[in-house]
């Protein structure tokens, strides 16, 4: 990657808390996608106020971060969401939207600008905020029955390299040798998933979609929603 000089603007949403929230408060720090067919048009709806929706930090395609909502107020990006004990995690996250058209518009690799603006900028915040590792996470974590973004192509491992979050301990050749072998009882595995902070629920439908919320994290090569072996590897690993 080319050296980054960081570049950051401020245009500023309606859409936030008016009541200031204590610096310790801030808990979490959510990665988002844009998820819209266009920077221009993500950016008109997160400074429109009909929307309601929000985030701290954008950044652009070009590594711009623009600055929407200074960081003690509460803006509008996780929406109905929980992890372990958390819920509604507004009230206590800072949320980054990356501009990427998402996958219904065409999802694509996250490019190098982007990258390290995303590098840089989490580094400060979480700093700044006492952030910890295994509270920094995607949109489809805290809400995997609506989200799938930032999704399988944003660059989780290389910000457990960079110190930035958790990721697992398996070597890649464990986890080929694992893929795809089924397992006869899935409740461990999601027992497991549940006890690491994804949402629980019983309903088989919802289970799918928690499970591959969980590959596209941390199993990005097949998101199937079938669990076998290598997740299950994967989250004894984390836990």
């Amino acid at each position: 990657m080319q050296k980054n000089v960081e570049k950051m603007s401020i245009n500023y949403s309606p859409n936030f808390n008016i009541k200031k929230r204590s610096r310790s408060k801030i808990k979490y720090l959510i990665y988002h996608y844009t998820g819209m067919k266009s920077e221009n048009a993500a950016i008109k709806r997160l400074t429109n106020l009909n929307s309601k929706v929000s985030c701290h930090y954008l950044i652009k395609i070009n590594g711009e971060i623009v600055r929407m909502v200074p960081d003690l107020y509460i803006a509008w990006h996780a929406g109905i969401s929980s992890w372990k004990k958390d819920l509604f995690l507004n009230s206590n996250s800072i949320g980054i939207e990356i501009s990427n058209p998402g996958h219904e518009y065409g999802y694509r690799n996250f490019n190098n600008k982007q990258i390290l603006s995303i590098l840089s900028l989490s580094k400060k915040l979480k700093k700044k905020y006492k952030i910890k590792k295994e509270n920094i996470l995607g949109h489809s974590d805290i809400a995997p029955l609506r989200k799938m973004d930032p999704g399988e192509k944003f660059p989780w491992k290389l910000l457990h390299k960079k110190k930035l979050c958790i990721w697992h301990k398996l070597d890649e050749r464990i986890c080929k040798k694992y893929r795809k072998i089924k397992l006869k009882n899935n409740q461990n595995f999601y027992n497991s998933i549940f006890k690491f902070g994804y949402y629980f629920s019983r309903k088989k439908s919802d289970k799918i979609k928690i499970y591959k919320s969980f590959q596209r994290r941390f199993r990005p090569q097949l998101i199937n929603s079938i669990v076998d072996k290598e997740c299950y590897a994967i989250i004894k690993s984390l836990i």
